[in-house]
């Protein structure tokens, strides 16, 4: 029998032997049979090459090969105890982690107050860092240095688990005071109003360029700025139409001096999805993160 292949429970008798110093207590300390015990005693000794121990009138001795084989034994013994009452457990009231989540700006706005008022009730000692959705999104979740990424991202695919939060469509958004779009928007107006566009917000705007395009309608476009937020802050105060994911619409109306208007003619739904690496995949603070965020994202 080779070294590597010896049994825990081998050394396990060994020890109770040594601590009882007889075969028939060593059985009922490990609640096995005395025949039991007895053949792990024989394979200890042929594998080791030495009685390891021997009768007398005090009891089962050990002898000086057996004597030097207690303290390592044990220290495997202790050092198994420790691996095994080890426990893959995540415990949201005490735990002090930092997740990192990758999401676009409206994912801030649509998501982020929520979430955070879900830990200060749930994990108050819980940290949350926001990234932005960049190229390289792939390596950040498969390094760990991030931990979800949310939105829209196709570029990942092997290796990469995700669920649906929710499927986003769009809407129109224009200042409350805008001279002309006031009751209703037509495509009319679509077409001959100057618009704002944004450039660079996860995947949205593309697929809104791209349902435009396949249209063969035209923007007036005015202003191209990197963020929604911004966007729609300009567009406050301004005669400009922003299209916008209708769930960043839904946060803003009431709070701005804006009006929301479906856009006047037929654009795609997308989804929005929670995105996560193999690796993380059981992790239990991951899953108990992701299943936070898909609780508030479904209440939506």
């Amino acid at each position: 029998m080779a070294l590597e292949t010896i049994e825990i429970r081998l050394l396990q008798v060994f020890d109770a032997i040594y601590q009882t110093r007889s075969v028939s207590v060593a059985a009922v300390a490990l609640d096995l049979g005395q025949p039991a015990v007895s053949v792990a005693l024989s394979k200890l000794r042929h594998h080791f090459g030495d009685p390891l121990f021997v009768r007398t009138s005090g009891g089962m001795e050990p002898t000086p090969f057996g004597e030097s084989l207690v303290r390592p034994v044990r220290e495997v013994l202790r050092a198994l105890d420790v691996v095994m009452g080890q426990q893959n457990h995540f415990y949201p009231g005490t735990s002090k982690r930092l997740f990192r989540i990758c999401m676009t700006d409206i994912s801030q706005m649509v998501l982020l107050p929520g979430l955070l008022k879900a830990l200060s009730d749930a994990a108050p000692g819980v940290r949350i860092d926001v990234l932005p959705l960049s190229s390289d999104i792939a390596r950040l979740l498969e390094s760990g240095e991030a931990d979800l990424a949310l939105g829209l991202v196709p570029q990942l695919d092997a290796g990469f688990h995700q669920n649906v939060l929710f499927s986003q469509k769009f809407a129109c958004m224009v200042s409350a005071h805008h001279p002309r779009i006031r009751h209703a928007l037509s495509l009319e107006q679509f077409v001959s109003e100057n618009h704002a566009v944004v450039s660079s917000s996860g995947a949205a705007p593309v697929i809104l360029d791209q349902a435009i395009e396949r249209l063969g309608l035209k923007r007036k476009i005015s202003l191209n700025i990197p963020h929604f937020i911004g966007a729609a802050l300009v567009v406050e105060h301004t005669d400009l139409i922003l299209t916008i994911p209708e769930r960043l619409a839904d946060v803003l109306h009431g709070r701005a001096a804006i009006k929301i208007f479906p856009v006047p003619f037929e654009l795609p739904q997308y989804e929005v999805k929670q995105h996560w690496h193999a690796r993380f995949h059981n992790d239990p603070g991951s899953q108990w993160l992701r299943r936070v965020i898909a609780g508030l994202m479904s209440d939506k």
